[in-house]
C-alpha cells in the first residue's frame, strides 16, 4: 500500500489540466535576509486555496462511478475539507465533511460553497476519524483521509515534483508537516535527487519532530497553535516510514516566528499565506538553513481566517 515515486509521476499525469501549475516566486529581500537563494512554490494559488486539492482529486478520481455516487466523507479543520468538497463536486461524488467546532469561519464558508454537508465534532473530546469511519460504514460513503492514503500522498507530491522540474538547481526543500502527506509525497518526488528535504512544524505541535528523534510514531495531546492545519497529534502510519527513511530532519518554529513570516509574506511579497503555509519561511527567517544554499519552500495554502489575519497584522 505504500506509494512510490512512480505513483507521484502517475498522479501528475492524472492531474494535468485539472490542478493549477502554481508559480514559483523569488524575493531579493528574502534572499538578502537569509543568505540563500529562495524559491517559493505558491500553493496558496492552487484551486481551493491549498495543495490539498491535488491529493483529494487524485483519490476520488480513482473511485469507480458507483462508489462516487455513494458519496465521500472526510474530516478536516479546513483545507482538506475544501479540497474534498471541490473534488467531489467536479467528480459527482457528494461530500460530507466532519469539521471541528473551532474551524476557521472562512474555511467553513468555502467548504459549504462547494456543496459539501458539514457535520460538527469537538476537537478535544471526540475522535474525528472514528466519527467519519462510522458514517462511512452506515451510509456506504468512501472515507477520504487527509494524509494517510496512497493516492493522497501521491497527489500531494506533485507540488514538489513541479518545483524540482522548474528549479532543478535546488539543494534544500522545506515542507510544512502536519500528518505528513505533503512531506511524504515531496520525499517521493525528490528520490534520486541531491536535495535535503526538511519538514517544518510548530514547536507547539512537534509530534513529528519527537517521532523522528525517537524513530517511532509519538502521540502528543491536542496542540494549541495558530497553524491550524498542522495540529494532528501523531504522524500517519503510511507517511511516517517514508519520512523516517528519506527526510533530512524536522525543524520546529515558534508561534512568534510563524506570525512574523505571515506578515513578511503579505507586506513585503504581497502573498497571502496562512500560518500553516508560512512555517517554511519562518524557519528560513529564523536562520535554520546555512547561507549559500538554494532553497525551495512550499507555501502550502492561503486560506487564512480574516479575524486571524487581522490579529496577526495588529501584532506587527
Amino acid at each position: 500500500m505504500s506509494p512510490t515515486p512512480e505513483d507521484v509521476r502517475a498522479a501528475a499525469a492524472l492531474l494535468a489540466g485539472v490542478v493549477h501549475r502554481t508559480p514559483v516566486v523569488t524575493s531579493r529581500t528574502l534572499d538578502s535576509l537569509t543568505g540563500c537563494r529562495v524559491l517559493l512554490k505558491c500553493e496558496n494559488f492552487q484551486r481551493a486555496g491549498a495543495f490539498k486539492f491535488r491529493g483529494a482529486y487524485t483519490a476520488i478520481s480513482r473511485l469507480d462511478p458507483d462508489r462516487r455516487r455513494a458519496g465521500v466523507v472526510a474530516f478536516s479543520s479546513g483545507n482538506h475539507a475544501q479540497a474534498v468538497a471541490l473534488a467531489g463536486r467536479l467528480l459527482d461524488a457528494p461530500a460530507t465533511i466532519f469539521m471541528p467546532t473551532d474551524a476557521p469561519a472562512s474555511k467553513v464558508a468555502a467548504t459549504t460553497s462547494y456543496g459539501a454537508t458539514i457535520r460538527w465534532y469537538d476537537r478535544l473530546t471526540e475522535d474525528r476519524a472514528a466519527l467519519a469511519a462510522a458514517f462511512a460504514a452506515e451510509t456506504g460513503a468512501t472515507l477520504i483521509p487527509p494524509f494517510d492514503h496512497p493516492s493522497i500522498i501521491a497527489g500531494q507530491g506533485t507540488a514538489a515534483l513541479e518545483l524540482v522540474e522548474d528549479a532543478p538547481e535546488l539543494n534544500v526543500l522545506l515542507v510544512p508537516v502536519g500528518g505528513g502527506g505533503l512531506i511524504a509525497g515531496s520525499l517521493l518526488a525528490t528520490v534520486g535527487r541531491r536535495i535535503e528535504v526538511y519538514g517544518v512544524e510548530p514547536a507547539a505541535a512537534d509530534d513529528t519532530a519527537q517521532s523522528f528523534r525517537a524513530g517511532r510514531r509519538v502521540t502528543i495531546p491536542p496542540p494549541h497553535t495558530i497553524a491550524d492545519g498542522l495540529r494532528p497529534t501523531s504522524p500517519g502510519e503510511l507517511t511516517f516510514p517514508i519520512l523516517l527513511r528519506f527526510a533530512a530532519g524536522i525543524l520546529t518554529v515558534s508561534e512568534e516566528a510563524i506570525a512574523s513570516a505571515v506578515r513578511f509574506l503579505l507586506l513585503r511579497l504581497k502573498l497571502l499565506v496562512e500560518p500553516s503555509g508560512a512555517v517554511g519561511v519562518a524557519a528560513l527567517l529564523s536562520g535554520t538553513v546555512p547561507a549559500g544554499r538554494t532553497v525551495g519552500v512550499i507555501l502550502s495554502g492561503g486560506n487564512v481566517d480574516p479575524e486571524t489575519l487581522a490579529s496577526l497584522l495588529g501584532e506587527a
